[in-house]
């Protein structure tokens, strides 16, 4: 038996965080939590929070001064409301949290959500002090911030079909998590732990649930996804490649993505199976953070900018339509003016559909918070102001080059406009089409006319093809 109650989680930063608190919504589910579609309006409010970003800490902590408001406001009322934060600003502050902002009742980390219900135990079986007048009763507090030996995934309620549907055409599924790299500016291995891989068979049951509610393409997800080492139901060992390969069986997955990747473990493999897998979309993800060999280093990527531009071109050699995007930090302690122009050296060069392009800020915990040679915030923003218009003139020339050609698009969602569809292309653009809303969910040919900012408009070139429609 249930009770009926209602869960609002907010979400902060990565594809990774957003399936984390999709399968947090499915493991309350059978504990009775109904989404609800505002924190004033739910008994347990979760902030999944993200590291990675400046002030990505202080965010959670306003964010949290609000809740206090409205907890306090609910208590007045005689309703309880139950505060949790997650993720990995909750993995590297702790009890801090509980410290600075005693609201909050459970801070558990990115390895510990499967716990949810057993955590909400905890907090409401603990002893009561006494409220004072007008505020929430004090309640124990619950922090679960330990990497624990057992999987997770193992222990997570499947999603009903109907939170499936619910979620659209398109879907996250995590393969992979943590990092061994220790790149000098992250905070991924202290947050998310060393790289562990999932089994294939358990990737590939929750593809096959995904796909039988109406899933048309799915984004494996990973810290360092091409790093995936997985067994497959005898025990061998299971690249990405081969894990893609997998995957691509299932008759009506039409579409398959990965991020992210660092280059290091972009092998031979994965290379063939980008050549060899019409399922596997022609837009990459692959980060290179600067194009000097000497910040490079200074950040422990473990390859040169040579190394990067040569891994380019034999993937371009493979599939000659593939369309890259990256991600590129400026200001990094000890950069020059020599440093950040062989960055932009590697931009020209690689030609990038797209990228994400940050100033440089310290995460503490951290080897380059403490480096010398820290870079004033104006340089950091001035190099940064010129990154970003050579990135946005590249992205506006690729997008405008598509002018003309068909693409094919899978229908997501209704448009703004009346008789209008949104679709994906190929590399991820959103595609803005006149069509029967009977098309989302579908793939169709679309001819491109024009190109608007970061989204393209085009016309249907036909009907999907039979092929398509029972693929």
């Amino acid at each position: 038996m249930t009770d009926n109650k209602s869960v609002f989680i907010k979400t902060y930063g990565c594809q990774m965080n957003v399936y984390d608190s999709e399968r947090m919504s499915d493991t309350l589910a059978p504990l009775g939590y109904a989404a609800a579609d505002s924190p004033e309006s739910a008994d347990l409010v979760i902030l999944n929070t993200c590291h990675i970003r400046e002030k990505a800490a202080e965010k959670v902590y306003s964010e949290l001064g609000r809740l206090r408001v409205m907890k306090a406001a609910r208590a007045a009322e005689g309703r309880e409301t139950l505060i949790a934060v997650a993720g990995c600003v909750a993995q590297a502050e702790g009890e801090e949290i509980i410290a600075r902002a005693p609201v909050v009742d459970m801070v558990f980390g990115p390895q510990t959500y499967h716990r949810l219900p057993e955590l909400i135990d905890r907090v409401r079986a603990g002893e009561r002090p006494a409220a004072t007048e007008g505020q929430a009763p004090a309640r124990p507090k619950v922090v679960e911030t330990e990497f624990p030996l057992d999987d997770k995934f193992d222990h997570l309620a499947a999603p009903t079909e109907t939170a499936v549907r619910s979620r659209g055409v398109t879907a996250f599924l995590t393969v992979q998590e943590g990092c061994d790299k220790f790149c000098t500016f992250c905070v991924v291995p202290y947050t998310r732990g060393s790289e562990a891989s999932r089994p294939v068979a358990r990737i590939v049951e929750e593809a096959r649930r995904l796909v039988a509610a109406g899933v048309r393409e799915i984004t494996l997800l990973g810290q360092n996804v091409n790093a995936y080492h997985g067994t497959d139901e005898d025990g061998r060992p299971v690249g990405l490649a081969g894990l893609l390969a997998r995957l691509s069986e299932l008759p009506r997955l039409a579409r398959i993505r990965y991020t992210t990747s660092h280059p290091r473990d972009l092998d031979d493999a994965l290379i063939a199976e980008h050549a060899g897998n019409p399922k596997l979309m022609p837009y990459l993800h692959l980060p290179v953070q600067s194009g000097s060999d000497r910040i490079l280093a200074a950040m422990n990527r473990r390859h040169t900018a040579a190394d990067y531009l040569d891994l380019v071109a034999r993937i371009r050699a493979a599939r000659p339509d593939m369309a890259l995007s990256g991600d590129f930090i400026v200001g990094f302690p000890g950069e020059t003016d020599a440093d950040f122009e062989a960055t932009m050296d590697v931009v020209r060069a690689v030609d990038y559909a797209a990228c994400f392009s940050f100033k440089y800020s310290p995460r503490p915990g951290t080897p380059a918070a403490t480096m010398d040679g820290q870079v004033p915030e104006a340089v950091k923003s001035e190099r940064l102001h010129r990154l970003q218009a050579l990135i946005e003139a590249q992205q506006t020339a690729f997008a405008e080059r598509l002018i003309g050609r068909t693409l094919p698009v899978l229908f997501d969602k209704p448009g703004r406009l009346a008789g209008q569809i949104v679709g994906r292309s190929p590399y991820l653009q959103p595609v803005a089409v006149m069509a029967p809303s009977s098309l989302i969910g579908e793939i169709a040919d679309v001819t491109i006319e024009a190109a608007l900012g970061h989204s393209l408009i085009g016309s249907l070139a036909g009907e999907p093809a039979a092929a398509r429609r029972s693929a």
